[in-house]
């Protein structure tokens, strides 16, 4: 089942499930504010997918990222950090954030969710 983690407010979560219902595409719903992901399955998703860098899965236009100076820490930063963070503030999380068994996106682009949810 492919588990589609966003967030009520933010416009591009909302375009993403509109794309996934539009396309008849299921999936559970989890928003990320709320009910963060598990630090276990971030670990689990940035290490599968540490090709894309961990820069990837944050949300480089959110308040904390540039409250924090995330963009001078990232570099040197550890996936378990990373995971910690974003498991405590779902905010940091680049949104939407949608995986399955074999596939995970990162924000929305409709070509993007072509290729991988279809």
């Amino acid at each position: 089942m492919i588990k589609f983690y966003g967030y009520k407010r933010c416009s591009t979560s909302r375009k993403a499930r509109k794309w996934m219902d539009d396309h008849h595409v299921q999936y559970e719903f989890q928003d990320l504010v709320e009910e963060p992901p598990k630090k276990e399955d971030l670990i689990k998703w940035m290490t599968k997918y540490q090709d894309s860098g961990l820069k990837y899965f944050f949300n480089t236009h959110g308040q904390r990222y540039r409250a924090d100076n995330l963009k001078e820490k990232i570099p040197t930063m550890t996936i378990e950090e990373a995971a910690e963070m974003m498991s405590q503030d779902g905010k940091l999380i680049k949104r939407p954030l949608v995986v399955d068994d074999q596939h995970l996106t990162c924000g929305f682009k409709e070509d993007i969710f072509e290729n991988t949810w279809l």
